[in-house]
C-alpha cells in the first residue's frame, strides 16, 4: 500500500481528567462511575446515541445475570436495570424483584433499545460526564507510556483533548491498538472470526402463541428442508423487548472482519438481506410471527470478536472450567462459552453443542472472577481497556463479551482510573483493595 502524509494544525480543545473512547455498555459505565466519583470526563461516542449493543446494535435482550441463587450484576448496571423497570421500558412478564426472578439460573430480560437510551443520557447528566456525539477517535498523542491526549474528529473538524488517564471501551480495543499494546486479532491471530449477525426490530409478534424453543425447532427443519440462502443451523432466534415487540438475532455473516473497512460494509448490506430472509421465514412459519413486521436493522454491527489485548493477566479457559476467583476480581459472572459457529459445517455445529450446551454451562451457585489485571496493559501505564476487548483468550471471550460483564469490567476500570487521579498512581498501582472496597459500597457484588 502507498502512503499519504497528512500534516494539519489543530485546535487544543480543553483537557480532561479521564477520557473514554466508547459509549457502550462498558464506556458508559465507566464514565458515569469516574465522574460520580468527583473527575472531569469526556465520554467519545462515535454514534448518536449510548448504550451501545444494547441501543444501537438491537442486541436487546440480557441474560445471565443470576446464578441460580443471587443477582451477580449487581452495582451500577443493576441500578440501570431498575431504572428501565421504573419507567415500563422491561417486558411485561419482567420483574427484577421478584426473588424466583432473581433465582433463575442465567435468568435475564429483554428490554426497550429506545428506553436504554434515554436512561444513559439522564445518568451521564447527573454524573457530569461530557458527551460528544458522532465523535471518532482518530489518533493519540503519546508521551513515553503515557497517553497525553487524543486527536478526535467530530463535525467541526479535528481537536486535540488532553488526559490524565483514559478508558478504551471501543470493543475493537481501537485506543489500545493506536497506543502500542499488543492484540489477538480475529482471523490473523486465530484460525477464523467468530461471525457477527445485524440484529431486527420485530412488532406485532403475539407472545401468546410465540415460543422461543419451538423456533429453534422450526429453524432446523427449515435448514434441513434447503428453505434458507445458507444453511446455518445456529440461530438465537427472537427475543422479547415489549409486549408485542422483539428483537430478531438472525444471520451468521461469515467470514465478515469487523475492523476491515470493506468488509465490514459488505457485513451492512449482506446482513438487511439476511434479516429479512428470516422475517419471511418467521411470517411463513412461526406460531405467533404471522403478522410480524420489521421496522428496522441495527445501525451497529452486532461484531462477536475483533481485537483483544494482551493484557497484564490474560483471563484463559482453564480459569473459567476451575471456576477460578481471585484476590483481585473486581466482579463475578456466570456466562458460559458462547464461541458461535464459524460456518455452516456439521462440525461446527456439533462443537457449539457440546460446548455451550452441554460441557460448559455453570450450575447453581458457579461463578467466575474477573480480576482487575485483565484491564490494564504494561506497555501504557494511564490507559485501562474494559468490555469485549478486555484481555481473555478465545474461549473466555466467548463468555465475558457479554453485556452484562461489560457493565461490570466498565465500572471497574473507570472507578480505577478515577483513584489513579486521585492518587496519581499508574494503573498497576491503584490499590485494589481500596477499588474493591468501594464498588461493593456501589452495590458490585464481589465475594
Amino acid at each position: 500500500m502507498t502512503t499519504f502524509t497528512l500534516q494539519r494544525t489543530i485546535p487544543r480543545d480543553r483537557g480532561y481528567e479521564v477520557v473514554v473512547a466508547g459509549g457502550g455498555p462498558a464506556g458508559c459505565a465507566a464514565a458515569i462511575r469516574a465522574a460520580r466519583n468527583g473527575r472531569s470526563v469526556l465520554l467519545v461516542e462515535a454514534t448518536g446515541a449510548l448504550g451501545g449493543m444494547g441501543s444501537n446494535g438491537l442486541v436487546s435482550n440480557w441474560y445471565s445475570l443470576s446464578d441460580g441463587e443471587r443477582i451477580l450484576t449487581r452495582g451500577l448496571f443493576w441500578e440501570i436495570l431498575e431504572r428501565l423497570q421504573r419507567e415500563g421500558c422491561l417486558p411485561p412478564t419482567t420483574d427484577i424483584h421478584d426473588p424466583l426472578w432473581q433465582q433463575r439460573l442465567h435468568g435475564g430480560t429483554g428490554f426497550n433499545p429506545e428506553g436504554l437510551k434515554r436512561i444513559l443520557d439522564r445518568m451521564c447528566g447527573e454524573a457530569g460526564v461530557v458527551v460528544r456525539f458522532c465523535t471518532r477517535l482518530i489518533d493519540v498523542n503519546r508521551e513515553g507510556d503515557r497517553l497525553a491526549g487524543v486527536i478526535l474528529h467530530d463535525v467541526e473538524g479535528y481537536r486535540h483533548v488532553g488526559c490524565e488517564m483514559a478508558v478504551d471501551a471501543t470493543g475493537d480495543a481501537f485506543l489500545a491498538d493506536l497506543m502500542g499494546i499488543p492484540c489477538r486479532r480475529a482471523g490473523r491471530d486465530t484460525p477464523a472470526i467468530m461471525p457477527p449477525t445485524l440484529c431486527a426490530t420485530l412488532v406485532n409478534i403475539d407472545f401468546d402463541r410465540f415460543n422461543r424453543r419451538e423456533y429453534e425447532r422450526i429453524v432446523l427443519e427449515e435448514v434441513a428442508r434447503g428453505g434458507f440462502s445458507q444453511p446455518d443451523r445456529h440461530v438465537p432466534g427472537i427475543f422479547r423487548t415489549g409486549p408485542n415487540t422483539g428483537i430478531q438475532n438472525a444471520g451468521h455473516l461469515f467470514d465478515m472482519d469487523a475492523i476491515n473497512s470493506e468488509s465490514l460494509s459488505s457485513g451492512y448490506a449482506d446482513g438487511r438481506r439476511l434479516a429479512e430472509e428470516y422475517l419471511a421465514f418467521a411470517r411463513r412459519c412461526v406460531p405467533g410471527c404471522e403478522e410480524a413486521v420489521l421496522t428496522s436493522t441495527a445501525p451497529l454491527m452486532g461484531v462477536r470478536e475483533s481485537r483483544c489485548i494482551r493484557g497484564a493477566y490474560e483471563l484463559g479457559y482453564e480459569d473459567f472450567r476451575e471456576r477460578r476467583h481471585f484476590d483481585d476480581q473486581i466482579g463475578v459472572y456466570n456466562k458460559a462459552v458462547d464461541v458461535h459457529v464459524y460456518d455452516t459445517s456439521n462440525e461446527q455445529w456439533e462443537r457449539y453443542l457440546s460446548e455451550y450446551e452441554q460441557m460448559d454451562k455453570l450450575g447453581p451457585g458457579e461463578s467466575y472472577g474477573l480480576p482487575y489485571r485483565i484491564l490494564h496493559a504494561p506497555e501504557v501505564s494511564n490507559l485501562w481497556i474494559a468490555g469485549r476487548c478486555s484481555s481473555s483468550d478465545v474461549k473466555v471471550n466467548g463468555a465475558i463479551r457479554d453485556q452484562p460483564a461489560c457493565y461490570l469490567m466498565g465500572e471497574a476500570a473507570g472507578l480505577a482510573a478515577s483513584l489513579a487521579v486521585e492518587g496519581r498512581v499508574s494503573a498497576p498501582e491503584v490499590p485494589v483493595d481500596i477499588l474493591r472496597e468501594k464498588l461493593r459500597a456501589g452495590g458490585s457484588y464481589i465475594p
